[in-house]
């Protein structure tokens, strides 16, 4: 048996795919925080809201005044560069991990999967052997120079892939998936598009879609794992992350998730492709390293936490389509639409004043959007609300009236309970939180 993962993770292999992957992964990195700042992502987010939704806990995660979340972007993009190039690249991929992780963390309003993904494999990325060719590093230092890497870091790279493919599509068994409506109403919000609006909204589309979606998640990594089929699995992930990017406009992830296939080549091929004038390594020998240990526990702690995070939703009460709990970090990806109705009534002990919030003065409009469907940004408001009035010396209640919420479409119906004090209340992070209705409640 040790043997077999000897074999399976310790066997020294070319090392091509991880140098084309380091210099796509630099590339898109940069693209993606240099196209925040252009595309106005970064002003729209970070810098006009006078109030930011963190992740609960990090709330001392805040942008910083000013102009300076476009310095911060700006330097992002640039270590981006500096990964590519395979400069300073430890330096380069740590820095980047980390300040990618502090943007990730200090927002969720424009909450995407792919910036989740970008903070896991960033983190992998600090610690392999990425700059040992093709690199300004291994140009500036001969003995850094190799042409090979063990094969645990493909693998390391296929498994994370299978675990976000497998939830994804594991997610979509459920019946607005089947029943397509929430493909429609996705594609519904694409019908002004040019040429392939109309298209879009046909009931064959849906259809295709409904039924791709669920197998393209299951199969891909398999059938780019197997050689008779890598080839075909390969033009299909081209054509259906292309097709992902046109119609949902998602950023790079499309073309990162392309940029991994290069992982289920042989390397020989990737070598040739890319890389014409670098020696092939083919020995392919088993050698066990000094830190095989460490390898081998820090992946297994690593690979536990991936596959159980995800499932986390199913040992909390109530549906996780309904509250919310448990569905970030768990690749439920295009899976609900919601919307909600809510109105925040501040009871001010102090003053004995009691009035409706106007959350346009605190809030930008898709905050505003936002605030009324998700728990948790309901309770983080109306703990800004309490610090807020706290500043000036006055005790407050906040209470969610007339908290309702729509999912896929649906009737709207009541979602946080009117008579619990929001301002006091706490949050649980790890479990069912009382002041959410039911999702079969009947107030």
């Amino acid at each position: 048996m040790m043997n077999a993962i000897n074999r399976l993770l310790f066997t020294k292999i070319d090392n091509s795919p991880l140098l084309i992957f380091r210099i796509f992964f630099g590339i898109l990195v940069a693209l993606e925080c240099y196209g925040a700042i252009a595309t106005g992502w970064v002003k729209r987010t970070l810098i006009d809201p006078q109030f930011t939704f963190s992740f609960i806990g990090f709330e001392w995660l805040q942008p910083l005044p000013g102009w300076g979340m476009y310095a911060y972007f700006c330097v992002m993009g640039t270590l981006g560069i500096g990964i590519a190039l395979g400069y300073k690249y430890r330096f380069s991929i740590i820095s980047f991990t980390l300040l990618w992780t502090g943007v990730y963390l200090m927002q969720k309003t424009s909450y995407n999967n792919h910036y989740y993904l970008l903070v896991l494999i960033s983190s992998l990325m600090c610690f392999f052997p990425a700059n040992t060719n093709y690199a300004i590093d291994a140009n500036n230092n001969e003995a850094l120079r190799k042409n090979e890497m063990y094969s645990y870091i493909k693998w390391v790279i296929v498994l994370q892939l299978f675990i976000v493919y497998t939830y994804a599509s594991v997610a979509k068994l459920y019946g607005d998936w089947f029943d397509l409506g929430i493909i429609k109403l996705l594609m519904a919000s694409k019908a002004d598009y040019y040429v392939i609006g109309d298209m879009l909204q046909q009931e064959w589309v849906h259809q295709i879609v409904g039924i791709f979606g669920i197998l393209f998640d299951l199969l891909i990594v398999p059938a780019l794992l197997w050689k008779p089929t890598r080839k075909i699995a390969f033009f299909i992930s081209i054509f259906f992350h292309l097709f992902n990017s046109i119609v949902f406009q998602i950023g790079i992830f499309p073309y990162l998730s392309l940029a991994f296939t290069v992982f289920f080549f042989e390397p020989k091929t990737i070598q040739k492709i890319f890389f014409k004038s670098k020696k092939t390594y083919s020995k392919q020998y088993t050698t066990v390293p000094s830190f095989k240990n460490t390898v081998l526990f820090l992946g297994s702690i690593y690979f536990v936490i991936q596959v159980c995070l995800p499932l986390r939703h199913h040992i909390i009460k109530d549906d996780v389509l309904w509250t919310e709990e448990g569905h970030r970090l768990s690749w439920r990806m295009m899976l609900r639409s919601r919307a909600g109705k809510i109105k925040f009534q501040v009871v001010n002990h102090t003053s004995k004043d009691k009035h409706i919030v106007n959350i346009d003065e605190y809030l930008t409009a898709k905050q505003g959007r936002r605030i009324a469907a998700y728990p948790d940004f309901i309770w983080q408001f109306a703990q800004h609300l309490k610090r807020e009035y706290a500043e000036k010396g006055e005790d407050i209640s906040v209470y969610a009236k007339n908290s309702k919420v729509s999912i896929n479409g649906k009737p709207f119906r009541a979602f946080i309970n009117p008579k619990v004090d929001l301002a006091h209340a706490e949050w649980n992070y790890f479990w069912h939180n009382e002041w959410i209705y039911p999702s079969n409640s009947q107030e």
